[in-house]
């Protein structure tokens, strides 16, 4: 065995032992031939994992993330105005181990698609036959003047749920009666883009009971957004006065800010508040540009088939990093491409036929602890792109609702906490 060959291999054997699992190894030419990496462990990467796992036990999953636990974004709006706990958002690899899948608490820094080896950050290379690229996100924090790692402490973005989210909860709790609460949303693709109006309303039911002469700025740098007369309608029956839009068009996009005034700045106003939420514009996450996945234009683009990268082979891209065109990025988006992408996986590894991909994604956003919002979507492939399938229109089902059906927010709102339990069991198994 040459001395390459040797130091793949004892690269895998330490993913083995650093994973602590006492399970009994699959044989070297199994592992040897079907090995796939899946570097990052939100939803997307742990839901292709499980799927793996599931549809061939004989191929070596090994996933690679440096957090454990994990704290979800989704519902993290709620702990923010104390809803809910910490705690209940908060996942660990735990049931993606007793599923069989090798967890290694490290980072993918690059990947070298030509030699077909992950380096991870602390030094040494993993082999893989298949890599999976779930990068997630990162923050263009430098896009807005004034903007840093310090700045985020007192004017935090809470866009990665955990720490961040602790401490606007803190800031929006300790804010004076009468005091003002900014929240700036940059242009662009962004995760989950009904979640900054999401947050408003929260953080409007929270201030309407225990600061009610407070107020809530929206400094929004695009002149619409997703349900947007839905969330005008819950606005105006439930937090009449409370939250003020201002839309890019009305000088509403955040340029700098003074974070030793709190003070935002747009083209031709300043705005000093007491708390800001500043949500800066957003990129895939690191591992995308330093391995040569993502376009000029930032985001990956990928084969919607298999999920396969156009740029790299046998390298995929699932979740908020890929160009998945119609799909949001959003946390059940991800689960659906995970599990095609692990179908596709699987056949391409064993010779099979590949699945026909099917597409669905359901988005629930609250406006009030109790009304949510459902935002479902089906989608489908056509001529290379995800596009929205569409149904057959009725004179019913041709203009969109404008006006909050109270009976129907209820039951979203029940079916939002449903669907989150789901979708903690279908990606960590828990």
């Amino acid at each position: 065995m040459n001395r390459r060959r040797w130091l793949e291999t004892a690269a895998w054997a330490a993913a083995a032992a650093i994973s602590g699992i006492g399970r009994a190894a699959p044989n070297a030419r199994t592992r040897a031939a079907r090995r796939v990496l899946i570097a990052g462990g939100g939803f997307a990467g742990a839901a292709c994992a499980l799927e793996l796992r599931r549809l061939d036990a004989g191929i070596d999953v090994c996933l690679i993330d440096p957090i454990d636990p994990y704290v979800t974004c989704p519902m993290s709006n709620e702990v923010i105005i104390g809803a809910r706990a910490m705690a209940s958002i908060t996942v660990s690899r735990a049931g993606l181990e007793r599923a069989g899948v090798r967890c290694i608490a490290a980072r993918v820094a690059r990947i070298d698609a030509a030699n077909r080896r992950a380096y991870l950050a602390g030094g040494g290379a993993l082999p893989y036959d298949r890599l999976v690229a779930a990068p997630g996100i990162r923050l263009l924090t430098h896009r807005l003047l004034g903007y840093d790692a310090g700045t985020s402490q007192r004017m935090p973005h809470a866009w990665q749920a955990g720490e961040q989210t602790a401490r606007l909860a803190a800031q929006l709790r300790a804010m004076p009666e009468g005091g003002v609460v900014a929240i700036s949303v940059p242009a662009g693709l962004i995760r989950c883009p009904p979640a900054p109006y999401e947050r408003a309303s929260l953080m409007a039911h929270y201030l309407k009971r225990h600061k009610p002469r407070a107020k809530l700025l929206i400094l929004d740098a695009n002149n619409s957004f997703p349900k947007q007369p839905l969330f005008t309608d819950a606005w105006q029956r439930l937090y009449a006065g409370l939250i003020e839009w201002i839309p890019m068009t009305q000088d509403g996009a955040v340029q700098r800010v003074d974070a030793r005034t709190m003070t935002l700045f747009t083209a031709g106003s300043a705005h000093r508040v007491d708390v800001a939420n500043l949500i800066p514009p957003q990129a895939p996450g690191e591992l995308a540009p330093a391995s040569g996945l993502s376009s000029d234009h930032g985001w990956c683009p990928i084969d919607p088939r298999t999920f396969e990268s156009t740029l790299r082979p046998l390298v995929h891209v699932i979740g908020d990093a890929c160009i998945a065109d119609a799909m949001p990025k959003s946390a059940s988006a991800a689960l659906s491409q995970a599990r095609q992408c692990a179908r596709a996986i699987a056949a391409l590894l064993s010779g099979r036929e590949m699945p026909e991909p099917v597409f669905e994604s359901i988005c629930y956003a609250r406006v009030s602890p109790e009304w949510a919002l459902a935002i479902p979507g089906r989608f489908a492939i056509s001529d290379g792109r995800i596009l929205a399938a569409t149904e057959p229109a009725t004179a019913a089902s041709t203009a969109a609702p404008t006006i909050i059906e109270p009976g129907a927010a209820a039951a979203a709102a029940l079916d939002a906490e449903r669907w989150y339990t789901e979708i903690r069991a279908q990606s960590f198994a828990l």
